[in-house]
This record gives C-alpha cells, sequence and structure tokens, in this order.
C-alpha cells in the first residue's frame, strides 16, 4: 500500500512542483559559489589585505604601450583631461597644450613643450600645483606601488569614488582632483602651490616646504 501511495504522491503536480523549485535554487547556488570562488583565484590586481574587497580588472598603465617610435603601437585614440584652458594630459602620460591635441584626443608627442610623465611643480609627497602635471606624473610605472596603497586604504574606507574606479588613467583623473584633503577651514586651500595630489596624504600647509620638482 505504501508503494502505490508513494507513486501517487510522485504523480502529483504539487510535488512535481516542489521537485523543481529545490532543483533549480540548487542549481543557481551551485554556480554562483563556483563563479565567486573563480573570481578572487582569477584575479591578479592588487591585493587589499584580509576584509578588503579587491577592484576587478584593474588595468595599470605600462610605459611599453605606445611607445612613440613604434608605428605598430600607436594608438587609435586617447582620452583625456578634457577641461583645462591651456593644457591636456592623456591617458598614455603624456602633457601637452591644448592646441597640440590631435582628432583622437592624444596628444602629439612632437609638439613643443609635449612630454611624456611630466612631474613639473609636483612635490615628492605627490602633490602638484597644476592638475595636468599630476596627470601626467601620477601615470608613471613606479607610482603603481603609491596608487596600490591609496587603492587600499579606498577599499578600508568605503571609498565608493575610488572603488568605482577601472584603471590607472581613471585613478589619476579621480585622485588629482582637489578633495577636501587640500582644503583646510573648509575655505581655504592648505597649499595653493600643491592642490592636486595623486598620494595618499593630504597636502602639506603652505610653510612646511618649498616645491621640488621631479
Amino acid at each position: 500500500m505504501w508503494i502505490s501511495m508513494i507513486a501517487r504522491c510522485i504523480r502529483s503536480k504539487a510535488f512535481l512542483t516542489i521537485f523543481f523549485l529545490a532543483s533549480l535554487i540548487y542549481c543557481l547556488l551551485n554556480a554562483y559559489n563556483v563563479n565567486l570562488g573563480g573570481s578572487q583565484e582569477d584575479y591578479d590586481g592588487p591585493d587589499f589585505g584580509a576584509g578588503r574587497r579587491p577592484l576587478s580588472h584593474f588595468r595599470w598603465h605600462s610605459s611599453s604601450i605606445d611607445a612613440p617610435n613604434n608605428n605598430d603601437s600607436q594608438p587609435t585614440s586617447c582620452r583625456n583631461s578634457v577641461q583645462g584652458k591651456v593644457l591636456m594630459a592623456d591617458d598614455k602620460g603624456y602633457v601637452c597644450n591644448r592646441h597640440a591635441v590631435q582628432p583622437n584626443g592624444c596628444c602629439k608627442i612632437e609638439a613643443e613643450g609635449s612630454k611624456r610623465y611630466n612631474c613639473q611643480t609636483c612635490q615628492e609627497n605627490g602633490c602638484c600645483s597644476i592638475y595636468e602635471f599630476c596627470i601626467s606624473c601620477c601615470l608613471q610605472p613606479e607610482k603603481k606601488e603609491v596608487l596600490e596603497d591609496v587603492l587600499g586604504k579606498a577599499a578600508g574606507s568605503l571609498n565608493l569614488l575610488l572603488q568605482s574606479v577601472t584603471d590607472h588613467f581613471e585613478l589619476c583623473l579621480t585622485k588629482c582632483r582637489t578633495s577636501s584633503q587640500s582644503v583646510q577651514h573648509e575655505n581655504s586651500y592648505r597649499n595653493a602651490r600643491a592642490k592636486y595630489c595623486y598620494g595618499g596624504n593630504p597636502p602639506p600647509l603652505e610653510t612646511e616646504g618649498t616645491i621640488v620638482e621631479h
């Protein structure tokens, strides 16, 4: 008798519906766990330590890309800082006069005044007096360690703006903008000659030293 009761239950719509939903939930949970584990193993970006979530698929700039003497690697287009009235910085690390920006958005590297990784007006602590120089200096591959520390602090402090960036150029654009760290008493700069910073520390007060170009 009990065999016939089990058979009737199996044939019932309610049983089949419950069985289908349970199977679907199990498959979805299993797929989620597999993807979650794989994303961490495949990640090769900066490690922010236990409890800090890394930025997935973060792309670092490399000086070997878009070398000026290699025709095969010339960029087809560039992102740039857009807003400068006099200077412009592109995502290859060049700073140039605004009139030297090509239609593809890249600085014309042969133009007078164009320079890659230009740290003019920047201090040793990573603070600069000109926004475009801050971006260009920040894009130096050698600054990666400093910027990894910036990203780590952003993850730990839940800084959503910095956590939203996806590559080196976006990070430099965002970090070099003036922020609350550059201001004292809510209405004046800590140092008007060094208010654009790519490093993790605020600008020194005006009386704390002079600009050291490097």
